[in-house]
């Protein structure tokens, strides 16, 4: 046993030795395999990066455990040919329906409603257009998850009421109370005054979307300024992750129920929800993978052609090295592991470095775009272990060749 850690110890060393007489070539040698590692590593990263990202972005705009149902609603894309059926077939979602799947809900935690328009306002000399006016019952903020920044959402009675009321996304407070509580100020749509009583919490942009550009008014006054005549959304939500897909079963169920369709009718309206969207997601990122990561796999390859060739310059130039070994009672699998060490140090030591390289680079892409990447023990492992492969496979014909030398014939050599 004392015998085998000597020799594995003495051939590292060796190996290391071997690597600092020629810097330069090792470093030239190795260019391949430090951004092959690196890329890979950064690649994986970005996709785990951007999943999260995306993930994080989708529960803060619509929360979790959520679906929604709406007339055309869909996930993924739909051909003409399939949308100009649904749009034949589907029938708009009414307060009446709304109000049905409510009451008959049972696996569902929350039944919300909610109505979309997009107008431009213009107060005090001061315009914003393209501001997305929200009418949404009360429960939409425990559905969505919302987190108010300041003051409160709005409550069952002003949705009863029709209360002059409106809740701000970020991006309308900036732009009309800037530096300033807007609680109890006024900020007029249509003409109209309406009470801010709360402004919620910055969700930032999503792929260059703005997500704080709107406002909320209830559902019931967004009826008078907009007529509602294109039908509602329903929103559904579930009190835990696994019980989602039965309470999206049960309020299409109830749906179906109230317009009367049978067993065999296809539904007339259509069901999003946020696991179908996470799905897709990883659907979408898995795609992105299966292409970028082979081709970032060539460049290994082609570093592991470099060490290869630069293992056979180490054989021709240690000849008599070899041979003096060989003469002094080395075996030839000795003389093969040798060098199989040399060239796998060599690699890892690259891999090593292309770890620390791709380190500094998702920390920069994370300082810049904002999309935290993290480079996990999986990754440091990976690194490791692609590397040694590499250094392995890529010294093996070298170490082979090196083995079958004749000791007489390579003493003979200077």
């Amino acid at each position: 046993m004392r015998h085998l850690y000597t020799f594995y110890s003495d051939a590292f060393w060796i190996a290391i030795k071997s690597i600092s007489e020629h810097k330069l070539r090792a470093f030239l040698t190795l260019l391949g395999v430090i951004i092959g590692v690196a890329s890979v590593v950064v690649v994986g990263a970005s996709i785990s990066g951007l999943n999260s990202y995306v993930t994080t972005q989708v529960s803060k705009a619509l929360g979790a455990n959520h679906f929604m149902m709406n007339r055309m609603a869909h996930s993924g894309q739909m051909d003409d040919e399939e949308f100009e059926r649904r749009n034949k077939r589907n029938k708009k979602i009414t307060w009446q329906e709304y109000e049905y799947v409510k009451a008959k809900c049972d696996v569902c935690s929350e039944i919300g409603a909610q109505d979309n328009d997009g107008i431009d306002i213009n107060q005090n000399g001061i315009e914003m257009p393209s501001v997305r006016v929200q009418g949404v019952t009360d429960n939409m903020e425990i559905i969505e998850d919302k987190t108010m920044e300041m003051g409160r959402f709005i409550t069952a009675s002003e949705v009863d009421r029709s209360a002059k009321v409106v809740v701000l996304g970020y991006d309308v407070m900036e732009k009309f109370f800037p530096n300033q509580n807007p609680i109890d100020k006024t900020l007029k749509i249509r003409g109209v005054p309406l009470r801010v009583v709360g402004v919620e919490e910055k969700k930032g942009s999503f792929f260059g979307q703005a997500m704080d550009r709107h406002v909320y008014i209830p559902i019931t006054l967004h009826f008078q300024f907009f007529g509602g005549d294109g039908g509602i959304q329903l929103h559904g939500k579930s009190e835990k992750r696994e019980e989602l897909i039965f309470a999206i079963e049960d309020a299409r169920t109830q749906l179906r129920n109230r317009r009367k369709l049978i067993g065999s009718d296809e539904d007339t309206f259509g069901v999003v929800n946020t696991a179908d969207l996470g799905n897709q997601i990883d659907q979408f990122t898995g795609a992105i993978a299966a292409v970028v990561v082979p081709i970032t796999l060539i460049t290994l390859v082609v570093g592991g052609i470099v060490v290869m060739n630069i293992m056979l310059v180490s054989v021709t130039e240690r000849t008599f090295e070899v041979g003096l070994r060989k003469a002094l009672g080395a075996t030839r699998k000795q003389i093969m592991l040798q060098f199989l060490i040399e060239s796998a140090s060599l690699c890892i030591l690259g891999g090593i470095i292309g770890l620390i390289l791709a380190t500094g680079v998702t920390s920069l892409i994370t300082a810049l775009a904002g999309i935290t990447m993290t480079i996990t023990v999986g990754y440091i492992v990976l690194a490791i272990a692609v590397s040694s492969i590499i250094g392995i496979i890529a010294g093996l014909y070298p170490a082979y060749k090196a083995s079958k030398l004749d000791p007489i014939v390579a003493l003979t050599q200077s």
